[in-house]
């Protein structure tokens, strides 16, 4: 084990064989990826909208198109921030590279924001500019003509040309939403308009070392803070990720994560992107929607949280879909329930690949090698980076086996948060001569290098001053017979200060059975775990709530929990 003086890295004795430990890199920009693939595979499909197919070469000149508009006709100028507040779609991939191809810095926006959330991440990053589907510009119009000098709107069918007889969502059909002006008189400007304007665009300048993202977290303390990527924190991320995996050109990967999340950005755009390979692109979950993407487009990769997977292996039929495509199944964010993972491998024979990544280090940052994962793990230190386990209170480092605050070193990492230095004093330390990041998750490695989370550093549960993770519970409670999700959070407790609560949907099946009670679940977790970490109280919901991306939100639900 390295001491707290050692800058070398702890490299894992389970290294995957075949892969290098060195990667290098390409010192170019993202757009330079599409160049590449546009001039290897001008006739491939790059993006495939239900039965719509998208040629490498006319993404390229899409992309081309917009960037001309937004510097000729917007006046962008490199270093320029412009908002894509948007659900997936081919128009967010081709806004997203025409802002890289004109130099300027995306800022992705979460659909499901409302106006003042967006008018913080608006003001924050002193953007000029935004993209947006036609369905939530009356969430931007009151920015628009003000701190928002331009606004360019588009209809998600705007580039379905052919449904391929696949069920395409009604929503999705509705006609788009008249244009109207904003409250000053400022008129967005429709897609097609900017793109038939038939301006190009400057010569690309922008490199390695260049902002071109800033993407904003969740805000678990406080307004969103905007994480600082460059070109090359997002490349190594995404070529990283890639090599890990041994993808290839043909590869096809199922795009269903939001691309506004790093998660879905990285693994269902620029990956595929760099690699030249195809997306097939869902603008939202719909479970049976996938299993038809999956069999008609024989997608071969799906990168999707463990609810997400949980949901589409609920489907009634899924047993006789013909998923023989899929090669890789993995993803992050959340630990995968031991009990769910058995049902992958033993039903479908497939191996649910655990990684760890955050938007402050491009996502890909941990990850299990194929050959040898374990379960509920974080995985091991991927190319380049240097990850420990330190004293949250001391920051000194801790051997093997204990319990602390994972920091993290590597080419993914952020330069840091936009214009908030005082955040960016709390959340990077220095260890020989290096800088870390702290990631506020708790957990340790193991003898072979392998990192294990117990829970958020915030999350922790303190019962009569015991310390109960609600991770742990909440992967016992998974293995129940009658519990679909579950869900552990604190609960105010005038003797203990707080108590343990889990908050459970239960299996269609289950409703109104005699497993299905909050006594015996109680009952049956006192039989598993030891007697301070047995939920004192079971609430049964319909469903838990969850994030675009599929995450459970147990903060809104302890949120609630601490009001009552």
């Amino acid at each position: 084990m390295k001491s707290a003086s050692t800058s070398q890295p702890y490299r894992s004795p389970a290294w995957p064989a075949g892969l290098p430990g060195t990667l290098h890199v390409p010192q170019t920009s993202l757009f330079h990826n599409l160049e590449v693939a546009a001039r290897r595979y001008p006739g491939k499909t790059a993006i495939q909208y239900f039965g719509t197919a998208i040629t490498y070469a006319e993404l390229l000149d899409d992309v081309e198109r917009m960037a001309g508009y937004l510097q000729q006709s917007c006046g962008i100028q490199p270093g320029d921030r412009v908002v894509l507040y948007s659900q997936n779609a081919p128009q967010f991939i081709v806004a997203y590279y025409a802002i890289l191809r004109a130099e300027a810095v995306v800022v992705p926006a979460n659909p499901m924001w409302l106006e003042a959330e967006l008018e913080h991440v608006v003001a924050d990053s002193g953007a000029v500019a935004a993209f947006c589907g036609s369905e939530l510009y009356e969430r931007v119009a009151s920015l628009h003509g003000k701190a928002l000098r331009h606004v360019i709107t588009y209809h998600y069918a705007g580039m379905l040309r052919d449904d391929g007889g696949l069920p395409v969502p009604a929503w999705l059909r509705e006609p788009a939403p008249a244009s109207r002006a904003a409250p000053g008189g400022a008129m967005p400007v429709d897609w097609d308009t900017a793109r038939n304007a038939g301006q190009r665009p400057r010569a690309h300048e922008a490199g390695y070392n260049t902002l071109c993202m800033l993407a904003y977290t969740s805000g678990t303390t406080g307004n969103p803070k905007g994480c600082m990527h460059t070109h090359g924190t997002m490349m190594s991320s995404a070529v990283g990720s890639q090599v890990w995996r041994s993808s290839s050109p043909e590869s096809v990967v199922l795009a269903v994560a939001p691309m506004f999340h790093l998660l879905g950005m990285q693994n269902c755009m620029h990956s595929p992107i760099y690699l030249g390979a195809t997306v097939v692109l869902m603008p939202r979950w719909d479970r049976a929607l996938a299993a038809d993407l999956i069999e008609r487009y024989r997608v071969s990769a799906w990168g999707a949280p463990p609810a997400m997977l949980v949901d589409f292996f609920a489907q009634p039929d899924v047993a006789r879909r013909d998923l023989s495509s899929l090669a890789f199944l993995g993803g992050g964010g959340a630990a995968m329930p031991d009990a769910v993972a058995n049902m992958l491998q033993e039903r479908f024979g497939l191996p649910y690949v655990e990684a760890y990544g955050m938007t402050e280090t491009a996502s890909f940052l941990l990850s299990n090698p194929r050959q040898k994962p374990k379960r509920e793990c974080l995985g091991i230190a991927t190319f380049g980076v240097d990850a420990r386990v330190v004293d949250p209170e001391s920051l000194a480092e801790l051997p093997q086996g204990e319990i602390g605050e994972i920091v993290v070193h590597g080419g993914q990492v952020m330069q840091g948060y936009w214009n908030n230095p005082q955040a960016n004093a709390e959340s990077f330390i220095e260890i020989a001569g290096k800088r870390f990041l702290r990631t506020g998750d708790l957990g340790f490695m193991d003898e072979e290098g392998y990192f294990f989370m117990r829970d958020r550093l915030k999350r922790m549960i303190n019962a009569s001053g015991f310390k109960v993770w609600p991770a742990e519970v909440e992967n016992l409670l998974y293995g129940h017979p009658a519990i679909h999700e579950a869900c552990v959070i604190a609960a105010r407790d005038e003797h203990r200060g707080e108590t343990v609560k889990a908050v459970v949907a239960l299996r269609p099946e289950s409703r109104g059975t005699p497993e299905a009670d909050a006594e015996r679940i109680m009952a049956w977790c006192r039989e598993r775990l030891a007697a301070y970490k047995v939920p004192r109280i079971v609430e049964f919901v319909d469903a838990l709530p969850k994030s675009a991306t599929g995450k459970i939100l147990w903060r809104a639900l302890q949120e609630d929990a601490m009001r009552a």
